[in-house]
Formats: structure tokens, sequence, C-alpha cells
């Protein structure tokens, strides 16, 4: 039985494939074990998303190598797709596959692993995902987290915002057929799972590719699987919320009142520069829309600070705009210049001391809006899903989530298990900054 480490870089969808793999790994009577471990052979489920996602996975796949030298050292994903030439010439990795070949990772290592030798070079097998193609799918039958389960629907963007290198290393938009969908959730119901979270690239896309937005479709459907009582959405472009939108969804009460819109600035001018293609009054009534259907839905984004050409006067901007807004919690990033990009070549390039002194401005604004938020709860009753235990200040308590997402505690009885159940209660107050109290 040969053993495999696994490593995962990156976003949700990353991690969602990491565990298809693993899962087909050990259906075929592979053995997986730590990546600190000595093992047969290392996988790296690679990320391109920043230089510094770059850097890492390198880093990654040269601490295998060094783990083991006579281990198999794979690349999978998408610094594979994007930059396969370094790769090559690298010569650290024996086994590199793209993203459109992660669904077929046994099959491609067995057949190398077949030949009883290494090839004394990187054998690539990446496939152009510029070119039209079909969702590849694969279907996760248990996750790592025991009450929350990540399904992926779609894969790929068609936006081209001028930072990011996402649409070359994932291609263009190719959505997950419903059926296959449902019954991956199906599946997830049987075995007790009861909050779902969709994600994918661009979720806001699915059906696009197919002629129209399927999202509010697929909802639907979803709404009605038993056992399911949460739906939680990944990101969404502002865009998507429309009113209608808002209402159709608001008539589905599985779904939660947390919503992910991506903003990155809160000025016109660096949207447009961004090719983000909305302004912030549209993305403000998206905002307002889901506050008319939903009693204080928790808003949240990403912002990035610090974007080529960026003037003081801009970040004000959008410093008043996140204000404006009052959201629940940002994550907050400094422009990474990556190559490959138009903003790569733009002028007006900030200084790291520039970016870092914007970010930690936005951090506190986000500490303070964050706090405000959860405060508002104070009072209020809520249902909380239990998903583990954690001691905190030497005692022991349940810890899970509001449908909000925002994180709750309550102490832990002998004898009690709370795993897997949703609870009413009301939120007391705070037991530490992110932790609300619940009794």
């Amino acid at each position: 039985m040969k053993s495999v480490a696994l490593h995962n870089l990156g976003c949700k969808v990353n991690s969602y494939e990491l565990d298809v793999m693993q899962q087909m790994l050990q259906e075929k009577g592979y053995k997986i074990v730590s990546f600190d471990e000595l093992a047969d052979i290392y996988i790296i489920n690679t990320c391109t998303v920043t230089n510094i996602a770059d850097r890492k996975s390198r880093q990654m796949i040269h601490r295998a190598r060094k783990l083991n030298p006579q281990a198999v050292v794979v690349a999978v994903g998408c610094y594979v797709q994007t930059g396969k030439d370094t790769i090559e010439k690298d010569g650290s990795v024996d086994l590199a596959i793209g993203n459109n070949r992660k669904k077929d990772l046994v099959s491609i290592l067995e057949d190398y692993l077949a030949r009883q030798e290494k090839m004394g070079r990187t054998v690539c097998d990446v496939i152009d995902v510029n070119q039209p193609c079909e969702y590849e799918e694969m279907k996760l039958e248990k996750t790592a987290e025991h009450t929350r389960a990540y399904i992926k629907i779609q894969d790929g963007c068609n936006q081209f915002c001028s930072y990011c290198i996402i649409p070359y290393a994932r291609g263009r938009v190719r959505s997950r057929r419903e059926e296959d969908i449902l019954k991956e959730v199906k599946g997830i119901a049987e075995k007790g799972y009861q909050e779902i979270v969709l994600t994918g690239i661009h979720i806001s896309s699915y059906g696009t590719d197919r002629g129209g937005c399927e999202l509010p479709a697929l909802l639907s459907g979803l709404h009605e699987i038993e056992g399911i009582r949460r739906i939680r959405l990944g990101s969404l472009e502002p865009r998507i919320v429309t009113e209608e939108f808002a209402g159709k969804i608001s008539r589905l009460p599985k779904i939660c009142p947390h919503f992910h819109l991506s903003l990155q600035s809160g000025s016109d001018t660096v949207l447009r520069r961004m090719n983000r293609r909305y302004d912030c009054e549209e993305y403000f009534r998206a905002v307002e829309y889901l506050r008319q259907y939903y009693e204080d839905p928790a808003i949240t984004t990403d912002v990035i600070v610090g974007f080529p050409g960026e003037t003081q006067e801009e970040f004000r901007e959008t410093e008043a705009f996140l204000h404006r807004v009052k959201f629940f919690e940002m994550h907050i990033f400094k422009y990474s210049r990556r190559q490959g990009t138009r903003a790569a070549a733009m002028e007006g390039q900030l200084t790291e001391a520039e970016k870092a002194g914007r970010s930690a401005i936005l951090m506190e604004a986000e500490r303070r809006m964050s706090h405000a938020y959860r405060a508002g709860f104070v009072g209020r009753e809520v249902e909380v899903l239990w998903e583990d235990k954690q001691v905190i200040n030497g005692r022991t308590y349940w810890i899970g989530h509001t449908t909000q997402y925002i994180r709750a505690a309550e102490p832990a009885k002998d004898g009690e298990d709370l795993h897997n159940t949703i609870v009413k209660g009301k939120i007391t107050g705070f037991l530490e900054e992110d932790i609300m109290l619940f009794g």
C-alpha cells in the first residue's frame, strides 16, 4: 500500500477539489498520511492568484522533494496551469496535472507509477482551459468538516478583472449540471450534514454558459432536499443582486442571511481601472435590496488597497464608502502585483509602506464595524449550529455559528453532546471580541 501526503494552497474551491482527490485515492487503497511524514507520493494542490501564491506553491513542492527525494512529487491545479514551463525547468516535480484533469488524478498517477521508474523529467498533463469545454464532474462523499459541506457548482470566470490571473488558470465559465449537484447534496444530507455552502470560482455566473443565470432555480431545488437546513452562498457579484433576485431567495427560508458581495474598491475610478463592471451606487443598491428583504443580514466583502495609481483621494473615497455600507466583516488585501495581468504593467505602483499604512486604517475600521454588528445581536434570539468544542480561558465551550455566521459559544456540560445540533437561544454578550455568548 503506497502512502500519499496531500497539501492544499488557495481557496475553498481548491479545498473541495483536494477533498475529492483524497477520497478517490482512499477508494483505490492508498494510505493518506500527514504532509510532514515520509510518504511515497506527495500531492500539492497549487494556487496562482498572486505572485506570493506562486512562491508558496514552489516552496511546498521543494519541501516535498526534501522530505523524500525518492518520492513521486505531483503538482496539480492553477500554478501548473499557468506556470507549466517554469515547473518543467525547475525539475522538482515528477508529475504536473492541470485543472481540467484533477478528476483523472488517480488514473494519471497510476499510469505514471506503472512505468516502475521515474522519467527523469516532469511529465505534464495540462489541457488548454481557454478553449470551451464541459464542467469536469468531481463528486464529494464526505468532508473534513462534520457539520458543514462545501459544494462546488461551477468553475471558471469570464470577468477578466485587470488584476486577476484566474480566468487564465481556470478558463471560461463551466456550470455543473443541476441534477449532479442535487444528487451530491442528497448524499451529503443522508450522512447527517445540515449546512451546505455553495462555492465556485464565480457562482454568480452559474448557468450563463447555457444561456442565462440559473442560480435562483438551483437554490429552489436545493431548498427541497430533506435534511438540509441551511444553504450558505459563496461570494457573489453585486450585479446579480437585483430586487427580483433578493425577493426570490428571501422566500427560501433555508438561505442564510449572510452574503459576501465582492467590492474591491469604494472608488469608482479605481473600479474602472480594475474592470469591475459596476460602480459604488450599483453596489450600494444591491446591499439595500438585501436589507429590504432580510432583517440585519450579514454583509461581508473583499477590499484591495494600494491598487496601481490609487491616490489619497481615491483611498478616502473607499474608506468613506465602507463606513456608509457598514459591513459585518471585510477581508483587506494589499494589492499584489501579478505578472501576466494588465494591472502589473500599469503606472503608479504603490510602495509596500503605502499599502501597509492604508491596509492598517481599513483593518481598524473593519474591527469596529464587526464589533458593532455583533453587538446588535445581544439580547436577540438566534439559531446556532454547534460544531465542536474549544477551551477558552480554561473553560470548555461548544462553538458554532448563527445563520449570519456570527461565532457563538456556550459552556459545555458533562455528558452533553451538542455536535451537529441546531439550538435556539439568545445572545447574552461577548466571550471574546469575535465570539458571542449564547444561552
